[in-house]
């Protein structure tokens, strides 16, 4: 079986784009007939999102219920429950994110024991009209990039229990993940075959997650004014 965990807090909005496209990948024909199983991780939601898991239950989707309000704690809760149900892969994404339909495919095609892929942002008329460019500028759209995103993720259940899961971190858990798993000399593939679309939201759940990069982003000097900051490339 392979398991798929997805983090929310409040996210009535997108978690059913999220849940319909993560069921075109676990039927995808590349799977041969193999189980999915996706749990979203409910973490202190007060909105409808339960309901909205509550309508996915038919398509392979369970949810988990929590109080911590903390990304790292929501991951590791639903990547544990995976475990215990002998899921022989691991997939991370998020509430806001839609994964492409061979998504889960294109990780375990690479056979590694870790998978970090990038994300493509379709829609981006919450941010200003210079943050595309800046983003862009500071982004490596390349097989052996170095982005790391929880929304596109996928690991070995050895490579995971011996970096020890992911840290109770409010943030950036990962990024300190994938630096556990470097330090364990771990096979990583840097790879944009696994194909994810997120929102660019201004809003986002987890402090310094993405949408504060992209604020960072926004406030950056528009190209041509005086003291524009030299390119860079996050991690985030």
């Amino acid at each position: 079986m392979i398991g798929v965990v997805v983090p929310a807090h409040n996210e009535e909005d997108c978690l059913a784009a999220c849940l319909t496209a993560l069921g075109a990948a676990a039927g995808h024909p590349g799977l041969l007939g193999e189980p999915v199983l996706v749990v979203v991780v409910l973490d202190d939601c007060t909105d409808a999102s339960h309901a909205v898991v509550q309508r996915h239950a038919t398509m392979g989707v369970a949810c988990l219920a929590i109080a911590a309000r903390n990304v790292g704690v929501a991951r590791h809760h639903g990547a544990e429950h995976l475990l215990a149900l002998n899921a022989r892969w691991l997939a991370f994404t998020d509430a806001d994110t839609c994964v492409a339909p061979d998504w889960l495919v294109a990780q375990l095609a690479l056979r590694a024991d870790a998978v970090c892929g990038l994300v493509t942002v379709n829609d981006w008329s919450q941010q200003p009209g210079h943050v595309p460019a800046q983003f862009a500028a500071r982004y490596c759209r390349e097989e052996n990039h170095r982005h790391i995103h929880g929304a596109n993720l996928g690991i070995c259940p050895r490579a995971y229990a011996r970096a020890g899961g992911f840290p109770p971190h409010e943030s950036s858990e990962d990024v300190a993940l994938v630096q556990r798993l470097i330090a364990i000399n771990a096979q990583i593939a840097w790879s944009t075959q696994p194909q994810v679309t997120t929102s660019a939201r201004r809003e986002g759940r987890a402090r310094g997650g993405f949408a504060d990069h992209l604020a960072m982003l926004s406030a950056l000097p528009v190209e041509g004014d005086a003291g524009v900051v030299a390119a860079s490339t996050p991690h985030r």
